[in-house]
């Protein structure tokens, strides 16, 4: 763990406050879930909670079902990470940073593809090394909010993705939003 050197007080209801710094770094908006756990320490951690994270074993799966299927790369991120990738160099996505382009388009909930409503691919994690190539981005949307998207890409310079890809996407995302509501 990392200290930060902030101690907060423990109301008469049993609140603390997070200090803006840490919502702030941590990407935490008002109304937002967080988990809590404990470690050995008597610790308590708090992180941002996921619910795509929390069906990631079924998401790995399908992931890798779609891939075989269309044999571009896969990936399936939520509003912060990327949970899953399958395809060719996949494990350099899992676990990564979204970039903030990513999260920008997710926040528009709409379906973008390079060489349409973006001129270029859109960087998906932090320090990725460009690439030219095809890219979809469909926004997963559940009980109104964002959680995440699925990205179908190509790193074949040239090519552009045509109405399947597209629908693939769209349909992935739709699928894993009724898997994570209640």
């Amino acid at each position: 763990m990392k200290a930060t050197g902030i101690v907060r007080r423990i109301d008469g209801l049993g609140r603390v406050v997070v200090p803006k710094e840490i919502r702030k770094a941590m990407k935490l908006n008002e109304g937002e879930q967080i988990e809590m756990f404990t470690n050995n320490e008597c610790g308590i951690i708090l992180k941002k909670y996921s619910p795509i994270y929390q069906i990631s074993e079924f998401i790995n799966m399908y992931t890798e079902s779609i891939q075989q299927t269309i044999g571009n790369i896969i990936i399936i991120s939520d509003t912060d990470t990327i949970i899953a990738a399958s395809g060719i160099d996949s494990k350099v996505y899992i676990g990564k940073k979204i970039t903030h382009e990513l999260e920008t388009v997710m926040k528009h909930r709409k379906l973008v593809t390079s060489g349409e409503e973006v001129l270029k691919r859109i960087p998906i994690y932090e320090d990725e090394k460009f690439i030219n190539g095809a890219q979809v981005i469909s926004p997963i949307i559940s009980e109104g909010d964002v959680i995440g998207a699925v990205i179908i890409l190509s790193n074949d310079e040239g090519l552009k993705f045509g109405e399947l890809e597209l629908k693939l996407a769209e349909t992935a995302s739709l699928f894993l939003s009724k898997q994570i509501e209640p």
